[in-house]
């Protein structure tokens, strides 16, 4: 694939104005799926999570899922939208090859969610207060499986396989009004505003909103208008392209920011941007082509015959009002103080997914910086090196445990890491693994004094030095007692040791 000719970002910027749309797609965790008894579960095996009413089998008929209604209410007052006294489901008519009964059942005319406004805050402090247009009930559609590429992706694809169990799983998708005014920062405010989605569903309970499974998706809507000068009429909002099913903060950014690039590109050299869906490549960077986007009447809507209108009471929309959780702005401002996180610090925890996690661990009464650095570092880095989610592994409590004993002087740091290896293997608890495998420190003054002695017969030239006042030599017999104690020593305690016994 040719390499996309892009403009500078900056230059793209004197030239247009990039206006965005954002749809997130999210998926609730009810037990069974939105129209039928068949479990919502993740990693069934393939087409086993299955009904006549999943397969559109003649006779069979959707029943609404209360729990899934419900949850819908919630996120649709977290996001400061009203709620429709009455709401209904449409008929999405379109070629759905992993949806078997080929349509889907929305809401159109009437989502169950309309007008609200979400508020973000960017790591610069600036607040944006992004329109919500609609959120409305959905089920979600199967997945296809592309085999025969080097990607995963259905590019170069020797054939499909179509596995049905997501067919049906309840889904909210969340559309934005378009956001105008983000100039520079309209990539950050892409992605600042998908963490504040998921954050929110978090909160709510109502999804795992685990990008890379799919659970939370955002599909990016880009579009340029040429500025004009002061005074001027505006230009007419750009044709827009969709880039489809990005799958995380930083694609989502990345999306963006490529989009307003290419297209200013695009209409700088006399050309015009095509209404299109598109697919984003993590490996390269880039968007391509997808099929040309249907509008609305496309999809020929109409109203679903085997469903009745939704009217939920006033008494229930109220008492799921008063059971709304902090709005994630405001608990990050909370945390954020609280913390003394530098601005990067708390962005990268923001970025990872981990504000949850670390708040935890700081309730089990870890201070909040040593938190940050065993999610953010050692189990991060685990994490990542078995493509697994960091609060899959461990929980805050293990972590807890595990720096109560570093804390005791049982541990370093280096042995704590060794403790945790064990936690995320299987191996029991902190205490458990520190017995098992020896890892406690030495405390034994006698057995520490014995390995410093020994270092310095070793280098008799380090002992020189460092009875000459060149302290800073000592570093190497505290790294050769350290070696000798395989890390099982008190690094502090053995430097004291050292300018002891070089002093005699």
């Amino acid at each position: 694939m040719a390499k996309t000719k892009l403009m500078d970002f900056d230059r793209a910027l004197e030239l247009f104005e990039p206006v965005i749309g954002l749809e997130v797609h999210v998926e609730l965790n009810t037990k069974t799926k939105m129209f039928s008894s068949a479990p919502n579960t993740f990693g069934a095996e393939p087409n086993t999570n299955l009904t006549p009413v999943c397969l559109g089998l003649p006779g069979a008929l959707p029943v609404v899922n209360e729990q899934a209604v419900r949850y819908s209410i919630s996120l649709g007052l977290a996001l400061g939208c009203e709620i429709a006294e009455v709401s209904g489901f449409a008929r999405k008519n379109y070629f759905y090859p992993d949806m078997a009964k080929n349509y889907q059942i929305s809401q159109y005319d009437d989502p169950i969610a309309h007008d609200g406004s979400v508020e973000i805050e960017l790591a610069s402090g600036r607040v944006v207060h992004v329109p919500i247009e609609r959120a409305h009930m959905e089920e979600d559609a199967g997945k296809l499986n592309h085999v025969g590429g080097s990607t995963g992706r259905i590019q170069g694809a020797e054939y499909s396989l179509v596995d049905y169990n997501r067919a049906g799983v309840p889904l909210v998708e969340i559309v934005t009004r378009p956001i105008f005014g983000g100039e520079a920062d309209t990539p950050e405010i892409a992605a600042a505003y998908v963490a504040t989605i998921r954050e929110i569903v978090i909160a709510l309970g109502i999804s795992d909103a685990r990008m890379e499974r799919g659970n939370l998706r955002c599909d990016a809507n880009v579009s340029l208008r040429r500025r004009v000068p002061a005074g001027a009429p505006a230009e007419p909002l750009g044709i827009r392209t969709e880039t489809k099913n990005v799958n995380s903060l930083r694609s989502v950014e990345r999306a963006v920011r490529f989009e307003i690039q290419r297209q200013a590109q695009i209409l700088a050299d006399g050309g015009s941007i095509t209404q299109e869906t598109r697919h984003w490549h993590e490996d390269t960077g880039e968007t391509s082509p997808g099929r040309p986007k249907s509008d609305a009447d496309d999809y020929r809507y109409f109203p679903e015959p085997d469903l009745a209108p939704l009217t939920p009471s006033r008494e229930l929309v109220e008492e799921l009002r008063a059971e709304l959780p902090e709005h994630p702005t405001l608990r990050r401002r909370r945390l954020r103080d609280a913390w003394g996180f530098s601005a990067l610090e708390f962005q990268d925890v923001i970025n990872a997914g981990l504000l949850t996690a670390i708040e935890s661990t700081v309730a089990a009464g870890v201070p909040s910086q040593t938190a940050r650095k065993w999610w953010t570092g050692e189990v991060a880095r685990i994490a990542n090196e078995r493509s697994a989610t960091p609060t899959d592994l461990i929980t805050p409590e293990q972590i807890a445990s595990v720096v109560e004993l570093v804390d005791a002087g049982t541990l370093n740091d280096k042995l704590a890491r060794q403790v945790i290896a064990g936690i995320i293997d299987g191996e029991g608890t902190a205490a458990e693994i520190v017995e098992a495998r020896g890892l406690a420190i030495v405390s034994d003054d006698g057995a520490l004094i014995e390995a410093v002695d020994a270092a310095l017969a070793q280098q008799p030239d380090v002992l020189e030095k460092i009875r000459d006042g060149k302290v800073q030599a000592a570093g190497a017999i505290i790294g050769a007692v350290m070696k000798a104690m395989r890390g099982q020593a008190d690094a502090a305690r053995v430097r004291e040791l050292v300018l002891e016994r070089a002093a005699q």
